[in-house]
């Protein structure tokens, strides 16, 4: 049995395992997941705005960035 820890040295991964870079494809359905989202967060926001009664702290762009930044890589996740 080959020990699959060899060669690591306390990082958590592999060495053959590098820092990949995002590819074009991360980028398109990055894209697209922001603009389905805009619609969305500006929803949101208003809801919030008529809710609250105040500005939100952050606006539907900022939403809807964070939204798109948060499941675009679980799609690519292995």
């Amino acid at each position: 049995m080959s020990d699959h820890t060899a060669g690591d040295h306390g990082t958590g991964h592999a060495s053959s395992f590098g820092h990949r870079t995002p590819k074009i494809e991360f980028y398109v359905y990055f894209a697209l997941i922001f603009l389905v989202a805009i619609p969305f967060a500006t929803l949101a926001w208003v809801f919030g705005l008529i809710r609250d009664r105040q500005l939100p702290v952050h606006g539907p762009m900022a939403r809807a960035w964070r939204e798109a930044g948060a499941i675009t890589p679980a799609i690519f996740r292995p």
